[in-house]
């Protein structure tokens, strides 16, 4: 009996295709839209808060946009990731994309309403596709690109898909000061429906690059045989190496039917990578979605000085109702004008107003407030922008635009390095390293933001860096970590981990918020520094534990150094048995 190897063509696999690439763009655009909406109401944080009835609990309803988003994905993108390993991530792209379709819909309809409910409910259908069409993301790049282009492919996803928040946060605003808060809101539903034809394409693409593998793979098969047959009537019987003669065309075959108990499987690596992806990302998400109003106080729009006070407190600042030249201007205890022209400072609003004639152009019949805040003031009512306080409104308008581009920074930073970065990590490894570092680059940005009141600019570049860093390395890092039948699992798992961060940190930012008296800035900033240091201290043992298991991380192959002799990374914490290995 001969042992003969044929040397066959390797089988045809989706990773194998030109249309990879096109691939690539298709999930990063469709990615792209469902950021744009997810990131619109930080974008207005501002906006919202002249546009919806004043109340109190505004920071507590706004930041209830973000938890009740990530609520469902607590348990959602476990389940999803499920769905994807058995149906395919092509048709839960469609499904997904679909649910974030809607809950814009419905939020678009809240807020024109002016409806709170109706605006979180809203949300909270958005985030039962928002999260989980990421899973499916990751599902079908891993089935399209592997080895050595896995993390750049990961790389240029996060930047192209990121450029959404990007768009976003200098649209929106522009959008809502110039026309109304609830037109941004109608766009971003227009987005998401071109995400759902997106998801469209996506899928037939896929069917017709399954078909393509298919057929090659049968004719091969069929062509393979015939040399089998031909060669065992002249040599006799053959022993042939299974793995040249395999053509599946799906990547995702296996054994068995991945099952929700196959938890149990993933090490210690899978939830120490879970952990810092719940922490350092509690860094980023939760300060981007009150990044706007933090920027406004610290930096852009901050209050008047205590002893800034207008000539005639009860009367208009500004605007139509200031006739024959009559004006109303602010002055400290020294006699001086303040703000200062040009300054980042908010004018003086007055202090009660009691004005019953009407335009038709108002959206009120009358105005009567006996203590004005800022609360009160609603910049989408030409009473207030054009007619009584049209300096307040100015210049809050330039200032929401300004904060706007400046909280793009981070995003704008990770659209540009992603890709260098995803190609980098793919040469050179570190993934460990590169975890420990993000969190250490976090702590000294919002240190840097808590304590002093310079240019946010370097700060935000820095987060940027920090965020890009810690994108190229956590989500190329599940699939070295669990068996590949379990990566659209694995992937909602971490999911769902980090999801219970960002339920609980908007909560927690806006308790402190409204307990620091509607200030941000120390305490909120204290928070973020937590979750750095904590990230920090969770990316030393992801080392410890790589170095353990042969380097697996570190290693730019992501495979397990040849002569370490440790236990395997799947295998340190839990076994079948549940039996723990130390």
């Amino acid at each position: 009996m001969t042992n003969f190897n044929l040397g066959l063509r390797a089988p045809r696999k989706r990773s194998s295709l030109r249309t990879r690439w096109l691939v690539l763009i298709l999930v990063s655009v469709t990615i792209s839209g469902v950021y744009y909406s997810f990131d619109i109401p930080a974008a207005l944080h501002q906006q919202l808060l002249g546009y919806m009835p004043p109340s109190n609990k505004f920071e507590i309803h706004f930041n209830l946009l973000y938890s009740l988003y990530s609520l469902p994905n607590v348990i959602l993108p476990f389940f999803g990731g499920n769905i994807v390993d058995r149906i395919g991530a092509p048709i839960c792209l469609i499904a997904f994309a679909s649910l974030g379709f809607l809950g814009q819909l419905l939020f678009a309809i809240g807020t024109s309403a002016k409806s709170w409910g109706l605006m979180l409910f809203g949300r909270f259908v958005y985030g039962l596709g928002g999260e989980s069409i990421c899973v499916a993301q990751s599902a079908l790049l891993s089935r399209w690109f592997e080895g050595g282009e896995l993390a750049l492919s990961f790389g240029v996803a996060l930047s192209v898909s990121r450029l959404g928040s990007v768009f976003n946060n200098m649209i929106s605003p522009a959008l809502a000061n110039s026309s109304s808060t609830p037109s941004a809101l109608w766009v971003g539903f227009g987005v998401n429906a071109v995400t759902v034809l997106l998801a469209l394409a996506i899928a037939y693409i896929d069917k017709k690059a399954s078909a393509k593998c298919k057929e090659d793979n049968q004719t091969t098969e069929i062509l393979t045989q015939a040399l089998l047959d031909r060669e065992e009537i002249e040599e006799g019987p053959l022993q042939v190496d299974s793995k040249d003669i395999s053509f599946s065309d799906d990547d995702t075959v296996s054994t068995g039917v991945p099952h929700l108990s196959d938890v149990k499987r993933f090490g210690s690596m899978f939830w120490l990578l879970s952990l810092s992806c719940l922490v350092v990302y509690g860094c980023v998400l939760p300060f981007n979605n009150v990044a706007s109003g933090l920027l406004l106080e610290r930096n852009y729009f901050t209050p008047p000085p205590a002893d800034c006070h207008l000539t005639f407190p009860d009367q208009c600042t500004s605007g139509s109702l200031m006739v024959d030249g009559k004006t109303n201007p602010s002055f400290d205890t020294d006699g001086n004008v303040c703000p200062a022209e040009k300054s980042t400072t908010a004018p003086v609003l007055p202090t009660s107003l009691n004005i019953t004639t009407t335009e038709s152009s108002w959206k009120k019949t009358h105005y009567v407030f006996e203590s004005i805040t800022a609360t009160d003031v609603d910049c989408g009512d030409k009473f207030w922008s054009d007619a009584c306080t049209k300096d307040y409104c100015d210049a809050q308008k330039r200032a929401t635009e300004k904060a706007g581009r400046i909280m793009s920074i981070p995003y704008f930073i990770s659209a540009g390095l992603s890709p260098l970065l995803g190609f980098v990590v793919d040469n050179i490894g570190n993934r460990a390293i590169i975890a420990s570092i993000a969190p250490l680059m976090l702590t000294a940005v919002h240190i840097q933001l808590a304590t002093r009141s310079s240019s946010p600019v370097l700060p935000l570049i820095g987060q940027g860096i920090a965020y890009s860093l810690f994108a190229s390395v956590l989500w190329p890092s599940v699939p070295l970590v669990v068996e590949k039948k379990l990566t659209g699992t694995a992937f909602g798992v971490i999911t769902v981990v980090q999801n219970i961060g960002l339920v609980l940190l908007p909560l927690i930012i806006a308790a402190v918020y409204n307990h620091d008296g509607n200030r941000y800035i120390p305490n909120v900033e204290y928070v973020f520094i937590t979750c750095a240091v904590f990230g920090l201290i969770v990316g030393v043992l992801i080392n410890v534990l790589d170095c353990r298991t042969g380097n697996r991380l570190n290693n730019p192959s992501g495979e397990p150094d040849d002569d370490d002799n440790s236990e395997p990374v799947s295998q340190i914490v839990t076994m079948d048995d549940g039996c723990f290995i130390s």
